[in-house]
């Protein structure tokens, strides 16, 4: 690869000293003079009426300034592609935690207990909570006429399907008739939380031109800003979004959450209001990962060449729409039931199912380490029924240059093979095993570059430094390093000489944001071309002088005396999916302990398809992160519930991945100068996490013989399978 001063090396995080020593001012740090406090009181029951609701002796607690009600509210309804959820609910409740009331106090304490004074009177109704059951005959409705809500899509096999999704490639019936066998599985998913550190946070002010100010933890601004107009009624223009850093982000920082009820209480109080979500209510009414119901079935001939499958997803959305902003209101990670493999004929359907569940939103990657984990674990499940290596029988299949994916994308450049064998490799998998009840899984995935729109200016400053001027937030990711870096490598600059400066949404006039693993791709493009065009101005600008070797410090200050800025501004939108995609191949090596069923994971190794690296060790940050979350989704994460009321909440509970369940990781980097980003970069926020799950499973299934088909992969499974295994033997 190209050889570069800035791009390619390590740079540590400029953002990180503020960050731990508490500079940082997040969303919950904002203060104005006069704040006051939001809560919301949350429903108790899945489904039912609300008969009544009694507000009078919270209104009369002191410090209370407001108790508002769906009927002091406008009856819209809001989401963020398809608006089906009411601000708080109105005449019925369609899930455990779903908001009812909302209250505003001079401090949290006093609004909590204005809460607790709060009467409502409900009339218990009939609820469903699986999403196999949902869309049986007579499964009780969660909503009577989800068709007429705004953006809902035309299709609806079941009044409880709120949406469906379909692939195809080929003729699937004709491709069955001509396999020799076929094999049908089914898996099971869990609901699981993003896990980010800090919770949903906002504040609404109404400043003294009556515009309305917002912070928030969101990393979509503009779409932030369009979806507070819908909401409030309000013209874009009387809606200003101050960026602020982001505590995390995995997908989930992109609804509105209670900025709307905060904006009625600011409205209603004169003051403006904060509003931010215990880590109770997080878990109990976040928008997290949906658990999913997964059948697979491949048609394939006897030496092991793919030649048919059929999929069919049912993703429980929980009670509303409303969190997920894909143009189907589907996930699109559905379509990774192809997997890495050419399937000439093929029928993926993926339904997203109303229950009185929690409503879920998109996770990072939405939809595909559910997907994936189904798929790469029938993988090795066909693979085992028909005598054959599953390695060979990955390698017989895999994707190659020319192939279409079932989404459409053509691919070309494709290095499916080349990552297998390197991870392979780094995994000793031919190795011998050092021991008995150990095992070793393999899994793979793909993942494209997202798409978008950013804007990016960039300013010569009179001392000679840069400033680069965007609207994304950063979700903790180093983002704004690698712009820096982009453009200190095009203007010749250390990266020391390049200032980031974050911008509200009055600076442009949209902007995509953050999603999808498209910052690197889209805020990098627009801030190279921006400063492509700010190196062509400051050379203009020093002929002008007739001083080629002019400091920039001179040629600005020279602008200046004119009354000009040096500063150039780009737009970047990339409408379509490049057809080079990245792949990730990873190995688990794990122990099983048969008198317990804990399973160890001893090493794992992980191997990706990757172009240019701007910054190693955010590169590096983004694959173990990921890895960490796919390894707490395969053996601990998961929100218990039970007739829909969440049984974890707290992070306690949950059991997220601590460094004591971290295994010794191997990263490998499988070079290649093509990449669709700047300087010929290449996707990896969200590649390290969907095969982790799958490559786990089909490691515990060589290690003791038994097969988990349901996350996660929990001491207590394997031992009852174990046991199960014992007495048919």
């Amino acid at each position: 690869m190209a050889a570069h001063r800035v791009v390619g090396h390590t740079i540590g995080r400029v953002d990180g000293v503020d960050k731990v020593s508490g500079r940082a001012r997040y969303s919950a740090d904002i203060t104005l003079p006069g704040l006051v406090w939001g809560k919301t009181l949350r429903s108790p029951l899945p489904h039912a009426r609300i008969v009544r609701i009694d507000t009078s002796k919270a209104k009369a607690c002191p410090g209370v300034l407001a108790v508002l009600t769906a009927r002091d509210l406008p009856d819209v309804l809001v989401g963020r592609r398809m608006f089906d959820m009411p601000l708080l609910a109105r005449d019925r409740v369609r899930f455990i935690g779903e908001k009812v009331a909302v209250v505003a106090a001079i401090d949290p304490d006093l609004a909590e207990e204005a809460l607790a004074m709060i009467d409502v009177e409900y009339e218990d109704w009939p609820a469903v909570f699986d999403p196999v059951a949902a869309i049986e005959p007579g499964a009780p409705l969660v909503h009577t006429d989800p068709g007429a809500y705004e953006g809902a899509p035309a299709e609806r096999p079941h009044p409880n399907v709120q949406s469906v999704l379909r692939f195809r490639l080929g003729d699937v019936e004709k491709g069955f008739a001509e396999a020799d066998l076929v094999f049908e599985h089914t898996f099971r998913t869990q609901l699981a939380h993003h896990g980010y550190l800090e919770p949903h946070a906002g504040v609404v002010a109404m400043d003294a031109d009556g515009r309305v100010q917002v912070w928030a933890s969101n990393k979509m601004p503009f779409r932030l800003k369009e979806l507070l107009s819908h909401a409030l009624r309000l013209p874009q223009e009387k809606i200003r979004v101050n960026l602020t850093p982001i505590g995390g982000d995995f997908g989930g920082k992109g609804s509105l959450m209670d900025l709307p009820l905060a904006y009625h209480l600011a409205r209603v109080t004169g003051r403006p209001v904060k509003m931010t979500m215990r880590y109770a209510e997080e878990l109990q009414a976040g928008n997290p990962r949906h658990p999913g119901v997964i059948t697979l079935a491949t048609g394939v001939t006897r030496d092991g060449r793919i030649v048919a499958r059929r999929v069919r997803a049912l993703y429980n959305s929980g009670a509303y729409a409303a969190f997920k902003p894909a143009p189907s209101v589907n996930l699109g990670g559905a379509s990774m039931g192809a997997g890495v493999y050419r399937i000439p004929n093929l029928s993926i359907e993926s339904l997203c199912v109303y229950t009185n569940a929690i409503p879920c939103g998109h996770a990072r990657s939405p939809g595909e380490p559910q997907m994936v984990f189904a798929e790469e674990s029938h993988m090795d499940m066909v693979a085992n029924e028909l005598s054959l290596d599953p390695v060979e029988f990955r390698r017989k299949n895999l994707l190659r240059d020319g192939d279409v994916l079932p989404n459409g994308h053509h691919l070309e450049h494709v290095r499916a093979a080349e990552t297998l064998d390197a991870a392979l490799r780094a995994s000793r998998w031919s190795e011998p095993k050092p021991g008995p009840w150990i095992g070793r899984g393999l899994a793979m995935g793909h993942r494209h570059i997202g798409v978008g729109f950013t804007n990016a200016q960039v300013r010569l400053e009179t001392k000679g430094t840069v400033t680069l001027v965007i609207a994304l937030p950063d979700t903790g990711t180093g983002a704004h390093l690698v712009l820096r870096q982009v453009v200190a490598e095009v203007l010749g600059l250390s990266i020391d000489e390049v200032d980031v400066e974050l911008a509200t949404t009055d600076a442009f006039a949209t902007d995509s944001g953050v999603g999808g693993s498209r910052v690197t791709h889209t805020g990098g493009r627009a801030a190279y071309h921006a400063a492509e065009k700010l190196k062509e101005l400051i050379r203009a600008e020093a002929a002008k002088l007739g001083v080629p070797e002019a400091s920039l410090a001179a040629i600005a200050q020279a602008a200046a005396a004119d009354g000009r800025k040096l500063e150039a501004t780009h737009f970047y939108d990339a409408k379509s999916h490049a057809a080079v995609t990245s792949f990730t191949a990873q190995v688990a090596e794990v122990a099983v302990d048969p008198t317990t069923g804990q399973v160890t994971v001893r090493r794992f190794t992980t191997a990706h398809d990757a172009g240019t690296i701007i910054n190693p060790i955010g590169h590096q940050g983004q694959i173990e992160g990921g890895l960490i979350q796919g390894l707490g989704y395969a053996l601990m994460e998961e929100l218990g519930t039970e007739d829909g009321r969440i049984s974890t909440l707290s992070l306690g509970d949950f059991k997220l991945p601590t460094m004591q369940d971290i295994p010794p990781l191997t990263t490998v980097i499988v070079e290649d100068p093509v990449g669709p980003g700047p300087f010929n970069a290449k996707a990896i926020g969200e590649s390290s996490i969907s095969p982790v799950a799958p490559a786990i499973a089909n490691a515990v299934a060589d290690a003791c013989g038994v097969r988990i088909v349901d996350l996660p992969i929990t001491a207590e499974k394997v031992f009852g399978a174990l046991r199960q295994k014992e007495q048919r033997s």
